[in-house]
């Protein structure tokens, strides 16, 4: 049962039926999207890529990423404190447009969310090897892929106030890391000026630099989602109309700012950019941490950077647990009676939880397939994402147009229209960014691999919906943003 809103306002009653209890703090409930957010993470797993595609300057990617997801996050903070219910996006798009728009975002979020908990815990593997002194290779890598998704699902199934401690210390723990080794490489492992971030270092060869940035880009995209987890806890989250958009907003402010001092002090300590784009030096984070601390203390960050890593998927995996149960919850799926069980002593819901460990873990071995996994699974996780958030915004946009009058706790009052469509527009320009093929060299399939995976994913979501009509089986509101439409359930 979803929020029910009251017959005069619009805006939700409360969720007596919620079997979730509010044991999570606003801070809690921040550290959870920061530590999704993680800033170490996604620089950490995407410095050296982001370096050889576009050089020194692809630090503003964080910037332009920072501004546009910003703009989302104000649109979702308006939803989430009018429709404060567990599940994200999925439940938002049931209530600003209808069942089968909202089955298609949660169905892309889905998938996405699995996919991006493989991402994080792939990107560990080199930083597990270090830390324990074996080499990494491909197969050792996928291994500790699968301890890290076992041990982030082992902390979940203790409840939410297992999630919330996980998420401080994650959060204090990466973010102190990040502020301590940051200040640390400028002070003593400077090797660069700031004029750095200006110099491409040739990386666009006779043409424009835009392509390049536009490729290198992929580290800004990748970094500045997580602040919709905020929302997928709604229900866990006292007064959740004030404290989960502020939240949000939090996210971006401070994750954004610890990601882009912690990419700045690893680019002034780097002292060969050439060997990077060449592709002669493959873990430029790794060299910069050992030359500058020594074997000792790099394994010291090593393990700061594991805590950052466990912490991120953790938060991933409670997001998606959480959209899975309220996809049960409204009886949207196929084996919604087993995926909506819940264990009420810990306050989780066990299955759906267990799908959110599961699939990630086949995704893990499936990538032994793959030369380049770790990029064709980050890009798939960014597209998935983004995907399904504009979905969101694009919902916003057509329910405000129709006369939706945000009626939360935090609304964007006459500037609500203008920031939607910007949003909308920033959205659109990155996900084509993303799926846009640059390696001729390569066959067609593997040049548009991540363009391919959405169409199969928007492809199968679509079969299965007009197949099975799962979306039409459950009578949570729906479509009832609109006001000609309040109390009527729409598909």
């Amino acid at each position: 049962m979803t929020a029910t809103p009251s017959p005069a306002s619009g805006v939700p009653t409360g969720e007596p039926g919620s079997e979730f209890r509010k044991d999570m703090s606003p801070w809690a409930n921040f550290a959870l999207g920061f530590t999704y957010l993680s800033p170490v993470v996604g620089t950490y797993t995407l410095f050296g890529i982001a370096i050889a595609d576009g050089g020194p300057p692809m630090i503003w990617a964080f910037l332009v990423a920072g501004c546009g997801q910003f703009l989302v996050a104000l649109i979702f903070g308006e939803v989430v404190a009018q429709y404060p219910i567990a599940g994200g996006v999925y439940p938002w798009a049931r209530r600003l447009w209808g069942k089968r728009w909202a089955w298609m975002t949660g169905w892309v979020y889905m998938w996405a969310l699995l996919v991006t908990i493989t991402s994080v815990a792939y990107g560990a593997g080199p930083y597990i090897a270090i830390l324990f002194g074996f080499r990494a290779t491909v197969h050792t890598t996928v291994l500790c892929t699968a301890v890290l998704i076992v041990v982030a699902i082992l902390v979940n199934y203790m409840g939410t106030k297992a999630l919330s401690t996980a998420a401080l210390i994650g959060f204090s723990g990466e973010l102190i890391g990040a502020l301590v080794v940051g200040v640390y490489l400028l002070s003593t492992h400077r090797h660069q000026g700031l004029g750095v971030i200006f110099d491409t270092y040739g990386v666009e060869g006779d043409g424009s630099y835009l392509p390049a940035f536009l490729a290198a880009g992929i580290i800004g995209l990748y970094q500045y989602y997580g602040f919709e987890a905020c929302g997928d806890t709604a229900e866990e989250v006292a007064h959740p109309g004030r404290v989960i958009p502020r939240a949000m907003r939090r996210t971006i402010y401070i994750g954004g700012s610890a990601a882009t001092f912690t990419c700045m002090s690893l680019l002034l300590s780097v002292t060969d950019f050439n060997a990077i784009i060449s592709g002669e030096q493959t873990d430029p984070v790794v060299d910069v941490l050992f030359d500058a601390m020594g074997e000792a203390g790099a394994r010291t960050v090593m393990a700061v950077v594991l805590i950052s890593f466990l912490s991120c998927t953790i938060s991933l995996q409670a997001a998606a647990g959480r959209l899975i149960y309220s996809y049960a919850r409204d009886e949207m799926i196929v084996g919604h009676r087993l995926l909506r069980r819940f264990v009420h002593a810990r306050a989780v819901p066990s299955w759906a939880l267990f799908v959110s460990a599961a699939i990630p873990l086949l995704i893990a071995f499936a990538s032994l397939l793959s030369e380049d996994a770790l990029t064709n699974i980050v890009s798939f996780a960014i597209l998935g994402i983004y995907g399904s958030f504009q979905m969101v915004v694009l919902a916003a946009l057509r329910a405000r147009l129709k006369g939706w009058r945000p009626a939360g706790e935090f609304t964007l009052g006459r500037w609500g229209l203008a920031v939607n469509v910007a949003a909308l527009v920033y959205g659109i320009l990155a996900i084509i960014n993303i799926s846009w093929a640059r390696s001729p060299e390569k066959s067609w399939w593997e040049n548009w691999i991540v363009l391919l995976c959405g169409g199969v994913v928007v492809g199968t979501g679509l079969l299965y919906m007009f197949t099975t009509h799962h979306y039409g089986r459950g009578d949570a509101p729906a479509g009832d943003a609109v006001p000609e439409k309040q109390g009527v359930s729409s598909n």
